[in-house]
């Protein structure tokens, strides 16, 4: 029905205008609900808002709407209206080479839209103990998509058809630092440019015109990580946070000028897990294996931005799952490490960094957060929908759903949720 139609039967004064406006920003709403474009979510916090779940699964767990193999990976999925998109390494039987592949499936039934091959040899060094295929994930924004795969190659794609419009190789272009379990980072837009964190001299933090691929800016000699840039807002005005290396920094995504750093490393380097902000409390939460866990609060320093340490606790520290906050809780999934072993869910207290509690009941898992229930996926593919209260941790029902290790975050659009192992991926229904 179109909004002509609409307006002409609801045509009686203020309470027609009112039924049309109605009727606009539910489907606005329902647009934009259809969106998950980015790592982290609309937001990067991993929150879904509104919606409804339903509490219990039959006894068979809940309902597949569709399932497909799919190569090894890590990378999660982002959907874009009636399209998803993800990456994974494939072996093809006429090629003695491994590629990885950008794919674009229908979001409705799985079906194969388009795919993007291209060669993509591992770097030497690279320690396959935790697989070969893509960790990034991609970024869809305007009429492209944006990807990043394992030995550094990134490319921008035409989101309709997967046709190239531009690409770099960010390890040999830019003598980018060289991970030995990949390249992780998921680009981020920001105005006309896409920001990808590359390391080395001069190359911390780059950000490359979106339409051409020509670098706008290049700042910084930080060694980079396992992380992601995280755009967020302080006194009115952008700043990009992103972990390198061996500390957080605070740049102007404008140009990458400088705001703020602060030292956060362990003996691997290995930061990966996405900070929380607070915009209330000017708080930047950060967690990580070795060094643990801190929040930050950005204070105004003359022109610039100074760090002051809220509190610490070494005790905790999230390897590369999600770490959630609601209200003044923060939820996450800590220990594991990176080849398994013992870990707990547990709440910190977002003012002290007191353990609130912590139990046992999934393996290391990543959450979302959505209808007042955590959506948890551990990596032995245990689902479940739990409540979490700063007094209690509650399993609502779950179901072993996948077969292999499971360290994407699934993605929620609507009532569908979006999880993927190295062999599978499925969309499951919700409601």
């Amino acid at each position: 029905m179109s909004f002509v139609n609409v307006t002409n039967r609801l045509r009686l004064g203020r309470f027609g205008i009112v039924a049309v406006c109605a009727c606009i920003v539910g489907i606005l709403s329902s647009t934009a609900s259809a969106q998950w474009t980015q790592w982290g979510g609309p937001n990067q916090d991993f929150k879904v808002e509104g919606g409804s779940l339903g509490n219990q699964w039959p006894d068979e767990g809940p309902k597949t709407v569709w399932q497909h193999d799919i190569g090894e990976g890590y990378s999660a999925i982002v959907v874009d209206g009636e399209t998803l998109y993800t990456m994974c390494r494939t072996k093809e039987k006429d090629k003695a080479e491994r590629r990885e592949v950008v794919v674009a499936m229908s979001a409705k039934d799985g079906e194969m839209l388009w795919e993007h091959k291209y060669e993509a040899p591992l770097a030497k060094g690279h320690v396959a103990q935790f697989g070969t295929g893509p960790r990034g994930t991609p970024l869809v924004h305007g009429d492209k998509v944006y990807t990043v795969g394992v030995s550094g190659h990134m490319n921008c794609l035409n989101k309709k058809t997967g046709k190239v419009v531009w690409s770099h190789d960010l390890w040999k272009d830019y003598e980018g630092t060289f991970l030995n379990h990949g390249y992780s980072s998921s680009p981020i837009a920001y105005k006309k440019t896409v920001i990808v964190p590359v390391g080395g001299k001069g190359h911390g933090l780059m950000a490359f015109d979106q339409k051409t691929g020509e670098v706008v800016w290049s700042k910084h000699d930080f060694g980079n990580s396992y992380s992601t840039p995280m755009l967020i807002k302080v006194d009115g005005k952008d700043m990009m946070v992103c972990f390198m290396a061996k500390e957080i920094i605070g740049v102007n995504p404008a140009d990458g000028e400088l705001m703020w750093t602060h030292g956060h490393q362990n003996e691997w380097r290995q930061n990966i897990t996405l900070p929380i902000w607070t915009p209330g409390e000017r708080s930047l939460f950060i967690t990580s294996p070795g060094d643990g866990s801190e929040n930050l609060k950005l204070v105004k320093d003359g022109d610039g931005y100074k760090v002051e340490k809220l509190w610490e606790n070494k005790r905790v520290g999230v390897h590369h799952t999600t770490a959630i906050r609601v209200g003044d809780c923060i939820y996450l999934s800590a220990g594991g490490g990176g080849g398994g072993g013992p870990s707990f869910i547990q709440a910190l207290d977002a003012k002290t960094g007191e353990v609130k509690w912590k139990e046992r009941g999934f393996a290391k898992a990543n959450f979302l957060y959505a209808d007042g229930k955590f959506i948890v996926l551990d990596e032995d593919g245990n689902l479940g929908l739990t409540e979490c209260t700063p007094e209690k941790f509650n399993i609502v029902t779950q179901f072993p759903i996948l077969k292999k290790v499971s360290w994407t975050v699934p993605t929620l659009v609507g009532k569908t949720l979006y999880i993927r192992d190295q062999k599978q991926i499925l969309a499951l229904d919700m409601g």
